[in-house]
């Protein structure tokens, strides 16, 4: 019997609409995390390029912190992953929701 077995893809769009494989990730290890590389994060995972738990510890990321990034693209885009911004877009989602 053949057991399911998980097919990643080998390349997936990235947020600006370019290809993205694993050796264009940011590198393991990175801490200056700017909105681009945020977008490409979520984006691999979103496109099975790699799994939530690959993600958290190659890039030794706490759980909340990769949901926090989902979220803000899932809401607003790239710019919702602007650390300045996160209050803006914080009070804008909650008023979107109250109507």
């Amino acid at each position: 019997m053949i057991e399911n077995q998980k097919i990643r893809p080998a390349q997936v769009v990235g947020p600006l609409g370019e290809p993205l494989t694993l050796d264009s990730l940011p590198p393991p290890g990175t801490t200056r995390w700017v909105v681009r590389r945020k977008a490409e994060v979520v984006a691999a995972v979103n496109g099975g390029l790699l799994t939530f738990e690959e993600v958290c510890e190659r890039y030794d990321l706490t759980m909340e912190e990769f949901a926090s990034w989902k979220r803000a693209v899932e809401r607003s885009g790239m710019p919702g992953l602007r650390v300045t911004r996160i209050q803006h877009y914080k009070s804008l989602y909650e008023r979107q929701q109250r109507f």
